[in-house]
């Protein structure tokens, strides 16, 4: 495989990792953006142009974008996160041009205001329906507890209040400051026509508004709060809590996931036998979180209301003696050997090539082989796991519990 990068002044980045053995070409447009970008006015702005994005440009109607993908036969989608929205697909090689031409159109949108407000009730529905299922905007609460001020408490979908009063104005002037030449990537992997890509992106972009995009950074002040959500629904309880965690260039983030894999992987972790094996819980989890300045560790745990004073202490023990005493090397090498195994399995598909190259990118402007990554996770020793699991875990955290609204205090 070849990684071949090309950047002119005015113009989005080209990152593309060509393998000529690879029986399709996966292409994606990777925009700097997401809910951490938004003002408390403006939240779920992200999430709701990445879905306007898909009803039409000045060339194709809504109809038009979905009958040509379905032609292509192509895998497609795409999804918005707290500082990334993202569009790909995945196609046969000989229709690199047309989907190209689409994914690359569809990054210039027409908003119009009528199809805008027949998405907005879309939206609000996702976002009630998300809110009624299990654990219940569980989540987003424990971020908003853990980061307090910081804008990475902003909700990715927004509040019913600040979709229902957001504008297509209010869009477009989002979508003209925030997709910019400079602050979007475009991704390729796969069998690439690399001259062709780069010639015609190149020439469909140059019109692309290029304004800086600056992104707020600071370090967020982890608040340890608990909160309780109460709902008639629920018939388990939920447990979620947030750790403060590691950003996305620290090198100690490969031992933080494998920490993570030990204790709460969804088979073989301490968790598991604890909680799982033993019909304790229906789910025991933790797993880490990287952003550009900070991070933090999630963990999730789902049982009967009756078991869940329990568990949650079997919870907390297997924390503080991991903390105290480490993990074993078996421990290490297996979960290891997980990590390495799904890296392995992950990188045999151009599909999902784009999404580390992409990632990676918006991380780190660069791309780290998988025969370097693999060996970052060989060098980390039971040493690293103990000192990263007494620099997070042991941690004051936040938590949210989801009740009964029948349940005593």
């Amino acid at each position: 495989m070849e990684l071949i990068t090309h950047k002119t002044d005015g113009a989005p980045q080209i990152v593309i990792l060509r393998d000529p053995t690879a029986l399709t070409t996966s292409l994606g447009w990777f925009v700097r953006t997401g809910a951490r970008d938004e003002t408390a006015e403006l939240a779920g702005v992200s999430h709701f142009l990445e879905h306007m994005v898909f009803k039409g440009t000045a060339r194709r109607s809504a109809e038009d974008v979905n009958r040509e993908l379905d032609d292509m036969g192509a895998q497609s989608n795409a999804f918005t996160s707290e500082e990334s929205t993202v569009y790909y697909a995945s196609v046969l090689p000989e229709c690199q041009q047309p989907c190209l031409d689409l994914l690359t159109d569809l990054m210039q949108p027409a908003l119009d205001a009528a199809e805008f407000e027949t998405e907005k009730q879309v939206i609000l529905e996702e976002i009630a329906m998300y809110d009624d299922q299990p654990p219940y905007g569980a989540f987003e609460v424990v971020l908003e507890q853990l980061f307090g001020l910081h804008p990475l408490a902003t909700r990715v979908l927004g509040t019913t209040e600040s979709v229902s009063d957001l504008t297509a104005d209010q869009m477009r002037e989002y979508h003209a400051q925030h997709y910019s030449a400079d602050n979007m990537f475009l991704v390729a992997s796969g069998q690439v026509d690399c001259d062709a890509l780069i010639e015609y992106t190149l020439r469909a972009t140059a019109h692309w508004p290029n304004r800086p995009v600056m992104r707020k950074h600071g370090k967020p002040r982890y608040q340890p709060n608990q909160v309780t959500i109460r709902r008639q629904a629920a018939h388990q309880q939920y447990s979620i809590c947030g750790w403060p965690g590691l950003d996305s260039n620290d090198s100690q983030r490969y031992a933080l996931r494998l920490l993570c894999s030990i204790i709460g992987d969804e088979s073989g972790s301490r968790l598991f036998w604890e909680l799982i094996d033993t019909g304790r819980a229906e789910s025991a989890a933790l797993w880490p979180h990287f952003f550009d300045e900070c991070g933090c560790v999630l963990s999730y745990l789902c049982c009967a209301p009756d078991d869940m004073a329990a568990n949650q202490a079997i919870f907390a023990n297997v924390l503080q003696k991991v903390a105290l005493d480490g993990v074993s090397e078996r421990e290490l090498e297996l979960a290891r050997s997980k990590i390495s195994s799904s890296l392995i399995l992950a990188d045999e598909r151009p599909g999902n090539r784009l999404f580390a190259v992409g990632q990676s990118w918006l991380n780190h402007r660069g791309y780290e082989p998988l025969d370097v990554v693999l060996a970052r996770y060989a060098a980390v020793t039971l040493d690293d796991i103990r000192s990263i699991a007494q620099r997070t875990l042991s941690l004051p955290h936040a938590r949210v519990c989801v009740v009964s609204d029948q349940e005593s205090d």
